[in-house]
């Protein structure tokens, strides 16, 4: 829909009605396209404007067409209607532009952005390139090198970087519609040759070969198998080389073959995952359209190491008062000085003051006594979070929530410290917590509605991307993460390297293989979590580390590095070598792989050849079968928020769609039948049986992702 108006005598006023973002669905083409034609048409309208209702111009696509037949007038030959008409238009950009709607707005003569405004080209985080002319028209406007950091990265500017860039021709702090009106008013006479970007011809630098092949190279390695960057650079490259025209049917090409991708179905997946996680609902039935999360003006933070820290500067940028807490006078100290720094050197990038005025700092848990909310981040210790949890129950006000950011431990344990269980929750940040998107926010038996709804909206108001899970052991993402750390280490046993396995996880899109990231958390991490649970023994008959643990197979490789010393990057050796402690470039180790082999021997393993797909099928099944546990225990509303958690938690390549989707994508018979023949394998290692709602959905005809909740209702219900 669209609506027209003529304003101050000679100006043709359309706006965009789509709510909420303006989106150019089928109707709304249809609108601009007759109210075009009308605006031109009328001797009385000497310019157009053309403006988004309820101060947001266009958020681009309507996505939800893409998986259907395509109605309504085309979007290309409408903004060529557009750049050609002979009345000049002007775009009034508030809110948003993105992605068609920007390159709606280049399609016409001038564009007028409100101060507070973003703009930008994000279709390569969906698996496209911009694909109505924004890959040609845009580096004909700001440049070759600006538009591929654009478009490759898919980044919103703002206002002031966009005028900075030649991308708007103004900026304003009032009332946008208003000031476009006057702007057309002035232009009205003027020619519109000079306006019309797709005649421009493209500013390239005088090495624009190398610049292409030196981003190109970058891309490649940034991307981790992702197409959409690789075809956005060759997009533009065309518009650096072909003229217009052929520039534009390149761009059709390229676009032709990215639409129908396996990556765009996945990427345009996740897209709508991460809204449907915000619709949470409870086992109890409670949902978050009917749970009302109450305010929070004043917060907490009780320990100040390093998630601490982060989840103090996450809370003091979004504008909270914060009372951080540290019993510890050294530590405190030194937490002051690294959180003002992160705070600082955020500002910076942001361009704004610091917050350093929301923090008070205290040594007494007495100081958290009138805040609304208290976010305990103490060592992950049950005992320890016990004491904090009764201190804090008889300190703080009967209505405070209090939330955990633990990684794994018992809500339910630390509710039962409380006079109010109800009111607590797990929020669990993940590290660097001012930077990470993710927040697991974990609900209990006790667990209230109102609890889980704040907790859902704090995550929200400081930028996270908030995903409710029920509670066990290590919750959603660091359960699923052991049976892929398990076969990790079986590999090592039966014949692979450290740097091989990683090898394969990285070519499948992984930032980080399983050993690189295990060096850079730190080995003695899971060993002190080991050592706690009683796994981290010899035996006591032999003193020899045992490969049976609790009636399953078990690998000591872990541990035996620990006992060692080797630690990781903070001791300069782990499952790599570096040069020295806290050094990031990890190098095979000839030790590490004389250690495997001696190990081998002693306990009688023949190494045989382990190959890339034994790699991926071992590492990422098992993770998904006990992605398939979770969701029939209920700990996980649905696929959905699994795949959200691995993407945005642990480095789950985001054009896979999540674990739970690439299930989808492989085949859930297939997934099936290679986890049953792992399974006979090894039949000491339980989280390769297949579980009992993958091989129902498999039974019900491995219906879509979409249909999956439905299976999963009815398995729950037989439990």
């Amino acid at each position: 829909m669209a609506q027209y108006t003529r304003v101050s005598g000679s100006v043709g006023l359309i706006t965009l009605q789509s709510p909420p973002v303006n989106a150019l669905s089928a109707a709304v083409r249809q609108g601009i396209v007759d109210l075009m034609q009308r605006a031109l048409s009328e001797p009385e309208v000497k310019s157009v404007v053309i403006c988004g209702q309820n101060g947001i111009f266009c958020g681009g696509a309507d996505i939800k067409e893409f998986g259907g037949q395509m109605s309504g007038p085309p979007l290309i030959p409408m903004i060529h209607a557009i750049e050609a008409a002979s009345k000049p238009v002007v775009a009034a950009i508030e809110g948003i532009a993105l992605g068609g709607g920007l390159e709606l707005a280049l399609g016409c003569h001038y564009r007028i952005a409100h101060s507070k405004a973003r703009v930008g080209l994000p279709e390569v985080t969906l698996g496209l390139l911009p694909g109505a002319g924004g890959s040609q028209r845009l580096p004909r406007l700001i440049g070759v090198p600006a538009a591929l950091d654009l478009i490759t990265t898919g980044r919103h500017v703002t206002a002031a970087e966009a005028l900075k860039f030649g991308l708007v021709d103004q900026i304003t702090d009032h009332n946008t519609v208003n000031v476009a009106v006057k702007f057309a008013q002035r232009v009205a006479d003027q020619p519109l040759d000079a306006r019309r970007i797709s005649t421009y011809p493209c500013l390239c630098p005088s090495d624009v070969a190398v610049l292409f092949e030196e981003v190109m190279q970058r891309v490649r390695r940034t991307a981790r198998g992702a197409i959409a960057p690789i075809a956005c650079v060759q997009a533009v490259r065309a518009a650096a080389t072909l003229p217009y025209n052929q520039g534009m049917e390149r761009e059709r090409e390229l676009m032709a073959t990215l639409f129908t991708s396996g990556q765009a179905r996945a990427l345009q997946y996740f897209f709508f995952a991460q809204r449907a996680v915000g619709r949470w609902s409870m086992p109890s039935g409670a949902r978050w359209d009917t749970s009302k999360p109450r305010p929070v003006h004043k917060a907490a933070v009780i320990g100040l190491g390093t998630m601490g820290r982060g989840i103090t500067v996450a809370l003091a940028q979004a504008g909270f008062s914060v009372v951080a807490v540290e019993t510890q006078e050294k530590q405190l100290m030194e937490a002051k000085q690294a959180i003002s720094g992160m705070l600082e050197r955020g500002a910076k990038r942001r361009g704004v003051a610091p917050a350093l005025d929301k923090i008070n700092y205290g040594r007494n848990i007495q100081s958290v006594a009138d805040v609304d909310l208290v976010i305990e981040a103490v060592f992950e210790d049950m005992a320890l979070k016990k004491k904090v949890f009764q201190q804090l129950s008889a300190v703080c006000k009967p209505s405070t929530f209090l939330c955990s950011n633990t990684s794994g431990l018992d809500i339910d344990q630390l509710a039962c410290q409380t006079r109010n269980p109800e009111l607590v929750v797990g929020m669990h940040f993940f590290a660097p917590a001012h930077v990470m998107k993710l927040l697991e926010v974990v609900y209990g038996p006790k667990s209230s509605p109102l609890a889980v709804a704040t907790a859902m909206q704090l995550g929200k108001k400081i930028g996270k991307v908030s995903v409710a899970v029920g509670n066990c052991r290590g919750f959603v993402g660091n359960r699923m993460l052991k049976p892929y750390l398990e076969q990790a280490l079986f590999l090592l046993e039966e014949g692979a390297t450290p740097e091989f396995v990683d090898q394969v996880l990285e070519e499948f899109g992984f930032a980080m293989g399983v050993f690189r990231m295990s060096d850079l958390s730190g080995l003695d991490v899971g060993w002190k979590v080991r050592m706690a649970d009683g796994l981290a023994m010899p035996d006591p008959t032999t003193g020899q580390p045992t490969r049976l643990r609790q009636g399953r197979r078990y690998s000591p490789l872990g541990d035996l590095l620990c006992e060692q010393g080797r630690f990781g990057q903070k001791t300069g050796r782990g499952w790599y070598q570096y040069d020295k402690p806290g050094s990031q470039v990890a190098k095979p180790d000839p030790w590490l792989h004389s250690f495997l082999d001696e190990y081998r021997a002693r306990h009688a393993l023949v190494a045989h050849r382990i190959d890339h797909q034994e790699v991926l099928e071992r590492c990422l099944y098992s993770m998904i079968n006990e992605g398939f546990r979770i969701l029939e225990d209920g700990i996980a509303a649905g696929p959905e928020d699994i795949d959200v958690i691995y993407v945005f938690g642990y480095s789950w390549p985001r054009h896979h769609g999540g674990p739970m989707f690439y299930a989808a994508t492989v085949g859930l018979n297939k997934v099936l039948e290679r986890l049953e023949h792992y399974y006979q394998a090894h039949p000491d290692v339980p989280s390769l049986q297949p579980c009992h709602l993958l091989r129902k959905l498999v039974a019900s005809g491995s219906p879509p992702i979409q249909k999956w909740r439905e299976v999963i209702k009815k398995v729950r219900s037989q439990l």
